[in-house]
């Protein structure tokens, strides 16, 4: 019938007209009218694209081609429906699984994140290993005493008092509450709780007389002056307050301390009034106000301060990692006279007291220092510490 023979002709005709040309010449758009009666049987010239009415309508767009392939199809077209056969591949894709990093490369990768994290940690580490090792390099070749004692501590204090501003000052000196909360901490509650924490070792013959005595002893002495900043600037904290806690609870100290040790111990210890202003004034005051003065007066240090402040830091932790490696190696190299079981039991007893009394602090200062997480982390460390020259 002639009904069943339309889509097949249908069909036809568009594979004919598929290959017709699409752009036709000048001259062939003129004989249009011409070759109508040679077209196949059921197409006329209305098949055809109109002649463009510009220049640029001449080429087809990229809408129209695909509007033709669309709605012509390939070859392969169903001719009932003009629906393709042909399914589009999907997009090639690398399936290809990474290779595996090698072992040694993700274990350097996990030791590269530690000491980012830890490095003012495995630093000293290292240096108390390093000391160990060869004690008379630290102690008396790299010449300590000026070293370490002098250049290393007035270096980080220069660089303390270049990056802190003087308003800082002010309000360090203004915070009354806090400097008294954290001298008496330092100096009553740490002494009072490693007095009768060592006087019970005593009683249960766990401690002889003289490491508990010298536990005592070490526990009634003031606040570090060099490990305390360099702390609570790595931990974000109040360096003002480090700076003025340190100064004021050595200043005190030199008359606290030997009360507090007379009063547990029954022993006078005697300390060089003169010396220890001397050393406070000419170590940590002295280089403070010079590195306010650059900060100030002087615009080649105002310009190195904004452009190197960042590796300030870093810089103190280095001179307070070398101050520390000289220390030990001044001890290895003296020696002592208590055996290793005795120094292991030491460790071990400082860590547990040392653990409690900062726990103990940190939850004090949450209480009543809430709203200032700077003062916090300065007074974690400044509740805690006890300097070692003094000592």
């Amino acid at each position: 019938h002639e009904s069943e023979d339309r889509p097949l002709r249908r069909h036809q005709n568009k594979l004919k007209i598929r290959q017709l040309p699409t752009m036709t010449s000048n001259n062939d758009k003129n004989n249009t009218d011409n070759d109508e009666s040679e077209m196949p049987f059921g197409l006329s010239v209305h098949n055809h694209e109109s002649p463009p009415k510009h220049e640029s309508e001449d080429l087809p767009s990229n809408e129209e081609k695909r509007n033709t392939t669309k709605s012509y199809g390939t070859i392969d077209d169903d001719p009932e429906t003009g629906e393709s056969s042909q399914q589009e591949s999907p997009p090639e894709t690398d399936s290809t699984p990474a290779p595996p990093v090698p072992l040694y490369q993700r274990i350097w990768q996990q030791w590269c994140k530690f000491y980012n994290k830890n490095s003012f940690l495995v630093l000293v580490v290292c240096a108390i290993l390093i000391a160990y090792a060869y004690p008379p390099l630290g102690a008396e070749y790299l010449r300590p005493d000026i070293t370490a004692t002098w250049i290393a501590v007035l270096f980080i204090f220069v660089l303390a008092g270049m990056g802190i501003k003087t308003e800082e000052f002010a309000k360090a000196f203004q915070r009354l509450y806090f400097n008294v909360f954290l001298q008496v901490f330092n100096f009553g509650v740490v002494s009072g709780i490693v007095y009768g924490f060592s006087r019970f070792m005593v009683y249960v013959n766990a401690l002889a007389q003289s490491l508990a005595d010298g536990m005592t002893i070490c526990a009634s002495l003031p606040i570090t002056v060099n490990m305390v900043l360099v702390l609570t600037k790595s931990a974000g904290g109040d360096e003002a307050s480090a700076i003025f806690n340190a100064a004021f609870g050595n200043l005190v100290g030199v008359f606290l301390s030997p009360a507090l040790i007379l009063g547990y111990l029954g022993v006078k210890g005697e300390i060089n009034l003169g010396d220890v202003f001397v050393k406070l004034g000419l170590r940590v005051i002295l280089p403070i106000a010079v590195g306010q003065f650059l900060q100030k007066f002087v615009s080649p240090a105002t310009e190195f301060v904004k452009k190197y402040k960042k590796y300030f830091k870093t810089a103190q932790e280095y001179s307070l990692v070398f101050i520390i490696y000289t220390v030990f190696c001044k001890t290895f190299k003296n020696g002592s006279d208590a055996s290793v079981g005795d120094v292991f039991l030491m460790i071990a007893l400082q860590f547990l007291i040392l653990g409690f009394v900062m726990v103990l602090a940190w939850f004090s200062l949450r209480m009543l220092f809430r709203k200032e997480p700077t003062l916090q982390a300065m007074g974690l460390f400044g509740c805690t510490h006890k300097t070692v020259a003094m000592g």
